[in-house]
This record gives structure tokens, C-alpha cells and sequence, in this order.
């Protein structure tokens, strides 16, 4: 009589705020597979489910609390982790039923929470996988693309956030493990790998920059290593990715890697958290206030590499922000010319020193400001977009269409200056029928409006 063999406990995932915490959620997930878990797409089919919180802006923590209410209600059994994690208090009072809460990055802790609701079905097969948290394992994004976390924490004291005292001071992770898991994910099918950290440029200051063997020579734990070396992994076809540097504060170092772009190594795209420019509201946000030698920089990065993107992230109606300041802030962006850019309205957030500046400004206010502001980059964008209707550039393709009426086919796909779900996207139509998810293919512009370009596959 054969034996029946237990299927093996169920978990579920709700992933919520940045690309750092997806990162999180895909190395817990590996190593619950590594342990014999396997995941439920749906709450119905859950053992236990994963919420992994956003606590950064008050509207965050309000969705990551209706995230909770609604796995309680769909499923019952719920484990919270992520960076709402550290009130603990607040959300038991809420949601007494919480099988249990950790905070940000707590990898071991989040794992024994679900050991203890779900007792994994032990197997010697699932005790030899490795059981280590540095390499790639579950994927929470397209195969095509990866986001690559090389360190956690942050070091800077800006008035307006508390990630220092959710996930700690830097610590970076050692270079030749980044590098590891980067070599396997392009093995494994990753043609873009997007860098990702609290504050990159500052990878490796907390270690001295310390140095590791890749591959029989020294490198250092650094941006431009780290850059240079991602630049030239390669796939089984010698097919090298895209590298796509994320939150990259302008330190003089960043210098050294605009020739890299310039040469194809790394992707030609910055993203800078500019965060206002007039030096004022620099000066209480605790920020670098020094928006004149960042003009003259761009001018030189552009002048290196011509095709680099920039785009960046600004804050209206700080407290104290006049409409001089807000006005020297549009002023600068006409200089600046960024390719990309987002708007916030300034939030209060819990813990932070912001939240006790005098001389707030009025929510009208605010809604002004960045109506005025969105229109500004809407306009540049247009501009800077239309300019390149002509011409003939590289797409990474995101999704592949089903065929209309006249049976063409269309996709959607990215070029070198848009990173996924943030920029904008390049429409393609009649597109080749082995096209695959994935490619990246040369793309001829042929239309474009304020946040998108659209055209077709190059001839030859």
C-alpha cells in the first residue's frame, strides 16, 4: 500500500512599498522554499499569510493596515514583518489576531513566526538545499529584471524621514556575495539589473571600502566596483545586462562612473534624490544644500554622455517653504532639465523632526505647488521626449500584446531612460512574431507625448 505523502504547508505574500522591501520578500520567500514551503497565490489556499508593511508616510501605513484587515478577513492567520514592523503595539491593538510581528529585514525572526503557525513537512531532499539569504532564489518580479539590494540602513539624519530608525545605519553587504547573486540572476534569464539601497553611493563607507577576490582579481566594496564589475557579466549567449543605478546621492565619487555609461558598461540613467533646491528648505530638510555645483556637474555628465537620463523625486510644502523658495525650486528644474521626475506632497510622518518645523503650509497651498510643479517636468518631459522621435534606440520588452483586429501585434517596452513602474514606456507596434518578453531590440521612434514614446522595430 503506498504511503501518501502530506503536501507541504502553504504561505501567502502581500508585498507592499519599495523596491528594497520586495527584495525583502523574496529572500524570505526563499528561504521558506528552501525549508519546504510552497506559495499560494491567493488567500484561500494559504496555511499562513505574509504581510510586509510600509510605515515610511502615514497614507502608507494606512494601506499597509488595510493589507492586515484584509488578510484577517480573507484567511485569519497572518504574520506581519516590514517597516511598520516597529509598532507593534499599535498594530495588535488594531488586529489582536496577528499571529505574530516583526520588523524590517528580520529574516530569521520572520521565518520562525511561520514555523511555529505552519510546521514545515521536513524532507532530506529540502535540508540540502543551501540555506543562504545572499543568493537569488524566489523572484517577485519578471524574470527579465532584477532588483539588486547591496546594502540596508542609511546613515543621513534628513528631517522628513525615519528610515535610520527603521532599518538601522548602513551596512553594506560584501561585495563578492552582491556580485554572486547579480552572476546568477543574469544566468538565470535577468537582462536588467536594477541597483537598489537606501543610499548607493555610499555602498561600502561603512566597511572602509573594503576589498574581496572576484573572479582572481581584487575589488573593492564601492559604486564604481560595483558598477564596473556588474557591467561585465555575461549570459549564456555573452549577452551583458542592463545595470540601472537607483537613489545615488551626487557624492564627488559619482563622477567616475559617467565614462562608464559613456562606454556601455552602465546603463546611462541616474536616479538622484534632489529632493527641493532652494538652499533654505535644503537646510531644514538636513539636506546637502549645494544646487549650483549641481547644475555645473549635470552640464559636465551630459557633455561625458550625452545620452544619460536623469530623473529625481522633490518635495513640496515642506514647513517653511516660501513661494520664493518654490519658485527658485521651478527655476532651477528649468536649468536641470531632468528627464524624469516625481512630485510629493510634503506628509508628516511619525517620529520624524519635520513634524515640529514652525510655519507649515496650508494643504491648498501644497495642491497648488504641485499642480505648478507636475505641469513644469510635464513640459520638459514633452520636450525632451519629442527630441527624440528619429531615431533608433535599444528597448528592453516589459509585455507583449494580443493581436487586434487586423491580427498586428503590439508591445510595451522601456528604453535605457525609463526603470520599470516608475518612468514612462516605449509603444511599439507590428512587432516581429518571435518576439519574446525579455528582448531587447532596436526600436525606431516615431511618435511621442509628455511621458511615452511610440514606434516600431528598426529595419535590419
Amino acid at each position: 500500500m503506498a504511503t501518501e505523502i502530506p503536501s507541504p504547508p502553504k504561505v501567502g505574500m502581500v508585498s507592499l512599498g519599495c523596491p528594497k522591501a520586495l527584495v525583502d520578500s523574496e529572500r524570505i520567500l526563499t528561504r521558506l522554499r528552501a525549508d519546504g514551503y510552497s506559495m499560494s497565490p491567493d488567500y484561500a489556499g494559504a496555511d499562513v499569510v505574509l504581510v510586509n508593511t510600509c510605515g515610511f508616510l502615514d497614507s502608507a501605513k494606512e494601506e499597509s493596515l488595510a493589507a492586515i484587515g484584509e488578510a484577517i478577513a480573507e484567511n485569519g492567520r497572518v504574520i506581519v514583518t516590514g517597516c511598520m514592523g516597529n509598532e507593534a503595539d499599535a498594530i495588535r491593538a488594531r488586529f489582536p489576531d496577528v499571529l505574530a510581528v516583526t520588523g524590517a529585514h528580520q529574516y530569521e525572526a520572520v521565518v520562525e513566526a511561520v514555523h511555529d503557525a505552519a510546521p514545515p513537512e521536513l524532507s532530506p531532499y529540502v535540508d540540502l538545499i543551501p540555506q543562504a539569504y545572499d543568493e537569488a532564489g524566489v523572484k517577485l518580479t519578471p524574470r527579465h529584471y532584477s532588483y539588486l539590494k547591496i546594502s540596508e540602513g542609511c546613515n543621513h539624519a534628513c528631517s522628513f524621514c525615519i528610515i535610520p530608525s527603521l532599518r538601522g545605519k548602513l551596512a553594506s553587504r560584501r561585495i563578492d556575495a552582491v556580485l554572486r547573486e547579480a552572476e546568477k540572476l543574469v544566468q538565470a534569464g535577468t537582462r536588467e539589473l536594477l541597483v537598489i539601497s537606501q543610499d548607493t553611493s555610499a555602498y561600502g563607507v561603512d566597511v572602509r571600502h573594503e576589498e574581496r577576490m572576484w573572479k582572481g582579481h581584487p575589488v573593492r566594496t564601492h559604486m564604481t566596483d560595483l558598477a564596473r564589475e556588474l557591467g561585465q557579466l555575461t549570459d549564456a549567449q555573452g549577452r551583458r545586462p542592463w545595470v540601472r543605478l537607483h537613489y545615488v546621492y551626487p557624492y564627488p565619487h559619482v563622477d567616475a562612473v559617467i565614462p562608464l555609461m559613456a562606454e556601455g558598461i552602465v546603463t546611462p540613467y541616474l536616479d538622484i534624490p534632489f529632493q527641493h533646491a532652494a538652499p533654505s528648505v535644503l537646510k531644514a530638510m538636513k539636506r546637502p544644500a549645494n544646487e549650483a555645483k549641481v547644475l555645473e556637474r549635470l552640464r559636465s555628465w551630459r557633455e561625458i554622455c550625452p545620452d544619460i537620463a536623469i530623473r529625481s523625486s522633490f518635495v513640496v510644502g515642506f514647513p517653511g517653504e516660501t513661494e520664493a523658495d518654490f519658485q527658485y525650486l521651478l527655476d532651477w528644474l528649468d536649468e536641470a532639465q531632468l528627464d524624469r521626475v516625481g512630485a510629493f506632497r510634503f506628509e508628516p510622518v511619525k517620529g520624524a523632526a519635520a513634524n515640529d518645523l514652525p510655519d507649515a503650509v496650508p494643504e491648498e497651498v501644497k495642491e497648488e505647488r504641485y499642480a505648478r510643479i507636475m505641469e513644469k517636468t510635464a513640459a520638459i518631459s514633452a520636450a525632451k521626449l519629442a527630441a527624440k522621435v528619429g531615431r533608433t534606440l535599444p528597448v528592453i520588452i516589459d509585455e507583449i500584446g494580443e493581436p487586434d483586429e487586423d491580427g498586428d501585434v503590439g508591445a510595451t517596452g522601456r528604453s535605457q531612460a525609463d526603470a520599470p513602474e516608475i518612468d514612462g514606456n516605449v509603444f511599439l507596434r507590428d512587432v516581429p512574431d518571435d518576439l519574446q518578453v525579455g528582448d531587447i531590440i532596436d526600436v525606431l521612434i516615431e511618435d511621442a507625448d509628455e511621458h511615452d514614446l511610440f514606434g516600431a522595430p528598426a529595419a535590419g
